[in-house]
């Protein structure tokens, strides 16, 4: 069974990669960007999941 969290994950690293793909020239450069917008979208995603969990639905 795939978990939410995995496949936000899974989004994520696309996304970023993409990204820096687009932002950067240098496949160095790139790979930084990368990890550096995955880091930041997995920890934002997390972070504000638990902002919003009190909220009713």
């Amino acid at each position: 069974m795939t978990s939410h969290f995995w496949i936000m994950v899974l989004f994520a690293f696309f996304v970023s990669l993409v990204f820096a793909v687009l932002m950067r020239d240098d496949p160095r450069a790139q790979l930084k960007t990368a990890g550096m917008m995955l880091g930041a979208f997995v920890v934002a995603a997390y972070v504000l999941g638990w902002l919003m969990y009190p909220l009713p639905l």
